[in-house]
C-alpha cells in the first residue's frame, strides 16, 4: 500500500460501498490484463467491493499451468497420480442434495482419476452420479509442492494467517471436477472474499450483489439450491423473485483468475473438466462485514431461542455456541482473531523502528514486507474499529471474557499506543 492509498483509507469513517445497481443491468465486469498496483485494486475493487476477472498472464508462471495440463488443455491425469495417488480426498456429488449442499464422501485420489477417466469416456455419465472432489487443503497437505503462488492482490490474507497460527485448519483449497459439475447456490464463509483460479478448464459464475439474495427466498425465508430452477417462478414460493435482477454472468477461461467480492451470493459450473484452486480471505477491507454477519447469525440464532430468555442463567452463551455451531466463530474467538492480527501488525511495526523481525514467522514476514508499513498501520485502525464496536455492543458484554488471554480494552490500548510511538520514527505518517 503506498502513502496516497494510506491517507485516502485512513480519512475514511466508514468504508464506502456505492451501489450496486450498475450491476442490476450490466453483464460485464473490468477484465484485468496489465499490470496494476496493489494500491489501485485496493481502491478500485477491495474497499468498494466489486468483482473482476484477471487473465491468464497472472498465473502463467505457476508450476501446475504446467505439470497439472496436458498440451492439449486437459487435466494430466497421469501426473496428478503420481503426485497424490493415495492421499484422501473430500469428493461431492453433486446429483444429490443434502439441505442446500451436495453430500461429501471421502476417497481415495487414485478411486477418483478412475471414476473420472471413466466419466469422461462414457460422454461424461455415470451411475454414481456427477462427483466433484472440491475443499481439498491440498496445500496444507503437500506444502513442499509449491505449485502456485497466491497473487499480492489477495495476499492480506487474515482469515489464513489466523488458521496458520492456530495451525489447525486453512480456507485454501483445489477443486477438480468433469464437465457438468457445479456448485449450488450460496455466499462464502464468514461473507469473506474469495478468489478462484482456473488452471485448466472453463467455469460459469452467476453471481448477484448483495442485498439481491432477499429477492430470491421462499415463503419461509430459505435461500434456492439451485438459482436456475424453474420453480423460483412460482410466486407461491418466492414471491420476491421478479424483484431480484439477472445475475451478472461471467465464463472464466483456464488461467484467468475470480476475484468474487464479499457477500455476493453465487453459483458454479464447471463448462469443461476443470481444476480450479480457490482462496477464503479476508482483510482489513471487508472486516466489517464480517462483523455485520456475525451480528445477523447471533441474531437469528436469539429469535430462534428467544422463548428461553428468561428461564436460563446461560442463555447468551448458548446462543453463542449455537451460532459457533452453524457459523464456524463465536463473538470470543472473533475477538482472539482479531488480537492475532493486531499483534502481527504491531511486532511489525516495531521491527520497522528497531530493524528486529524474529517476532513473527518469516512467510507472515515477506507479506506483511510486501505490502508495507502502511498497510499493516492501516490494518492497525481496522482492527481497532472493530474492537471499539465489540466493546459497545451488548451481546458481547453478557459473555464471560476470562477465557480471552487479552482483554479487548488493553488490546485497544496497545494498538493504540504503537500507532501512537510508530508515527514519525519512519515514513509511515510523515508529511
Amino acid at each position: 500500500m503506498d502513502r496516497e492509498a494510506y491517507r485516502y483509507c485512513s480519512s475514511l469513517v466508514s468504508i464506502p460501498r456505492q451501489s450496486y445497481e450498475q450491476f442490476w443491468s450490466s453483464h460485464f465486469v473490468d477484465y484485468i490484463d496489465k499490470d496494476i498496483n496493489y494500491s489501485k485494486f485496493l481502491k478500485k475493487y477491495l474497499l468498494p467491493n466489486r468483482p473482476c476477472v484477471f487473465s491468464r498472464k497472472f498465473t502463467e508462471n505457476w508450476k501446475c499451468r504446467q505439470q497439472w495440463v496436458t498440451e492439449e488443455g486437459k487435466p494430466s491425469f497421469q501426473k496428478l497420480l503420481q503426485d497424490f495417488d493415495e492421499t484422501l480426498v473430500p469428493v461431492a456429488n453433486c446429483n444429490a442434495k443434502e439441505y442446500n449442499a451436495n453430500p461429501k464422501q471421502v476417497m481415495q485420489f487414485k478411486e477418483f482419476i478412475h471414476y473420472w477417466k471413466e466419466y469422461v469416456q462414457n460422454g461424461h455419465s455415470s451411475r454414481k452420479g456427477c462427483l466433484y472432489l472440491k475443499d481439498w487443503h491440498m496445500a496444507r497437505d503437500f506444502p513442499e509442492h509449491g505449485v502456485y503462488s497466491t497473487p499480492v492482490f489477495f495476499s492480506s490474507d487474515w482469515l489464513n494467517e489466523y488458521w496458520d497460527t492456530l495451525e489447525v485448519d486453512d480456507y485454501r483449497f483445489v477443486y477438480m471436477g468433469p464437465k457438468g459439475s457445479w456448485t449450488p447456490f450460496h455466499a462464502d464463509v464468514f461473507r469473506s472474499y474469495s478468489w478462484s483460479a482456473n488452471i485448466c478448464g472453463r467455469k460459469k459464475w452467476l453471481l448477484y450483489p448483495p442485498g439481491q439474495e432477499d429477492f430470491l427466498r421462499d415463503t419461509h425465508g430459505n435461500l434456492p439450491y439451485d438459482v436456475t430452477s424453474a420453480e423460483l417462478r412460482d410466486s407461491g414460493l418466492f414471491p420476491r423473485f421478479e424483484e431480484a435482477c439477472q445475475p451478472l454472468e461471467i465464463i472464466q477461461e483456464a488461467g484467468e483468475i475470480m476475484f468474487v467480492p464479499s457477500g455476493w451470493h453465487h453459483q458454479v459450473y464447471n463448462l469443461e473438466d476443470t481444476i480450479s484452486i480457490n482462496h477464503n480471505w479476508l482483510n482489513g477491507c471487508n472486516i466489517d462485514i464480517m462483523w455485520q454477519f456475525l451480528q445477523k447469525e447471533l441474531s437469528s440464532v436469539q429469535k430462534e431461542i428467544d422463548e428461553w430468555r428468561n428461564t436460563m442463567d446461560s442463555w447468551h452463551q448458548h446462543c453463542q455456541v449455537i451460532m459457533k455451531a452453524c457459523s464456524g466463530i463465536d463473538y470470543i474467538e472473533f475477538a482472539s482473531f482479531l488480537k492475532i492480527i493486531a499483534e502481527n501488525r504491531m511486532a511489525f511495526l516495531n521491527a520497522c523502528t528497531s530493524g528486529d523481525s524474529s517476532d513473527y514467522a518469516r512467510p507472515l514476514s515477506e507479506t506483511l514486507t510486501t505490502l508495507g508499513p502502511y498497510h499493516a498501520a492501516f490494518d492497525l485502525q481496522r482492527v481497532a474499529n472493530i474492537i471499539e464496536c465489540l466493546l459497545c455492543n451488548e451481546d458481547f458484554k453478557q459473555l464471560d471474557h476470562s477465557t480471552l488471554t487479552l482483554q479487548p480494552e488493553t488490546m485497544l490500548q496497545q494498538i493504540q499506543d504503537t500507532i501512537q510511538s510508530t508515527r514519525g520514527q519512519h515514513l509511515l505518517y510523515q508529511e
